[in-house]
């Protein structure tokens, strides 16, 4: 689902993207606005998918606020009576440039432009929020993801990988895993173990529990393991 905003100064140009764009299954208009403030307004208390914006407005005018957008995601197709602000507007990156009076093809061209640059953001976002290493096992390289790691342990000229649904051993040492791993995600806490912070359930007896696997913390790293976990 593709949420947006019609912004436009002219009553008639907005009931009219209003009206195509409910004849699309998976676009909702959230709100329809006649001045790009009050727009800004609302994108800094909300994230919008897609903006069908005016460039000729009074006050601010819809290339300002595009360009007050460039960091924010939001994706937006101009639709202006004015050709002369074509070549400026694609500078911007815009998804397309609608002239009015927008045809219902027109508008449904550049919804799919937009429906393609969405999908590709989220996706970029999906990647980048499943971040993964990837570790040889049996003549096999498996991609692991970060977040389904539970701890490293150090078996002789190997390192072990627990996940919750298999255990990898990999021909390693432990310090090099350690290099792999986020510090910002994974601790160290014995000669022999790497945690992940956010697996802990327990603290207790000079350990730690991950899903019910009693694990030793040395004194060495027991300072480093309180403070990341905020224990006074």
């Amino acid at each position: 689902m593709m949420t947006c905003l019609i912004i436009d100064d002219n009553l008639i140009a907005r009931a009219t993207l209003s009206q195509l764009a409910s004849q699309v299954k998976d676009l909702t208009v959230i709100c329809e606005y006649c001045s790009a403030i009050e727009a800004y307004n609302h994108l800094q208390a909300e994230s919008i998918d897609l903006l069908f914006l005016d460039i000729e407005m009074p006050e601010m005018t819809g290339l300002e606020l595009t360009k007050s957008l460039r960091n924010n995601g939001t994706v937006v197709i101009f639709s202006t009576s004015k050709k002369e602000y074509a070549a400026e507007a694609f500078e911007l990156n815009v998804a397309d440039y609608l002239v009015k009076p927008v045809s219902p093809v027109r508008f449904l061209q550049a919804v799919n432009k937009a429906r393609e640059i969405i999908a590709s953001k989220k996706e970029e976002l999906q990647v980048k929020n499943d971040e993964f290493i990837f570790v040889r096992d049996s003549n096999i390289t498996r991609r692991i993801k970060f977040s389904d790691i539970l701890y490293a342990e150090a078996m002789g000229d190997y390192v072990k990988f627990f996940t919750p649904a298999k255990t990898y051993a990999i021909h390693g040492t432990l310090k090099g895993a350690e290099e792999k791993l986020p510090s910002a995600n994974f601790i160290r806490v014995h000669r022999s173990y790497i945690i992940a912070l956010d697996k802990i359930d327990t603290l207790q007896d000079g350990g730690l529990v991950i899903k019910g696997q009693y694990l030793p913390v040395a004194d060495a790293y027991r300072k480093a393991l309180n403070s990341r976990m905020n224990v006074f």
